[in-house]
């Protein structure tokens, strides 16, 4: 199904495979290949950069920091070719999960212009689009850093907006959703040993269940994703914090 077909309020922010391939050789659009450098290294689409280190961009220098510092990011999107004014457009072969991390990354840091390819690697390779295993190299770019702190919650503010009660904030207009697996979400790992359990009041919905369960895993239709999200009581009239 078409991007376009899905009835996405934000259509923009996803691409189709005809989109893209009609552009690789556009020089304002990067494409990034978010998903292991391994699979990048034996075959990628034409034009497109790799990731070498951490692909959801967290600051190598604490365990605990959620994404880069300004100057990491900055120097890491430099060294991929993205600029200021470059169309991003990143693709994996997991679902999305990497490729739409780094698009939330280039949003926290103020860059606007990024989508992810809907069905990523693939979809391309179902469709018969052009691969190479040929490094390009990376033209000379400029990345301003322009953090947003409000695309981040911090513990301070989920304790004293959504803990209090124990209901996960639904009384007050917020709602925890916890996107981990359920053996997560219940405090077990493979062995069934005690893990971490979840957050007071937190509701579940795993994030592979967003991407059809096919080979293709590309997002499901809006209407299937809004389904899942008001039955677990995240609503359009509630501010909700993902974890």
């Amino acid at each position: 199904m078409a991007v376009s077909d899905k009835g996405y309020a934000r259509p923009e922010l996803l691409v189709d495979c005809d989109w893209l391939e009609g552009r690789l050789a556009e020089p304002g659009v990067r494409v990034v290949d978010a998903g292991m450098w391994a699979s990048y290294t034996r075959a990628h689409i034409p034009g497109a950069a790799g990731i070498r280190r951490d692909h959801y961009f967290k600051d190598p220098d604490s365990d605990r920091t959620f994404i880069d510092t300004p100057e990491q990011f900055a120097a890491e999107m430099a060294g991929l070719g993205i600029g200021d004014e470059t169309q991003v457009v990143a693709y994996d072969d997991f679902g999305g999960l990497w490729a739409t991390r780094l698009w939330w990354a280039l949003s926290y840091y103020g860059h606007g212009g990024a989508r992810v390819l809907d069905g990523g690697w693939r979809r391309w390779l179902r469709e018969g689009r052009p691969v190479t295993d040929a490094r390009p190299a990376a033209e000379p770019a400029r990345f301003t850093p322009r953090p947003d702190p409000s695309l981040i919650a911090t513990a301070e503010q989920i304790m004293s907006e959504c803990l209090v009660g124990g209901d996960g904030g639904t009384e007050s207009g917020e709602v925890l959703l916890d996107v981990r697996s359920i053996e997560e979400f219940r405090g077990e790992n493979d062995r069934g040993n005690a893990r971490a359990g979840h957050m007071p009041g937190a509701a579940h919905l795993e994030w592979l269940r967003f991407v059809t369960d096919d080979d293709v895993m590309e997002f499901r239709p809006a209407a299937e994703l809004r389904a899942m999200l008001e039955e677990a009581g995240a609503t359009s009239d509630k501010r909700i914090t993902t974890y």
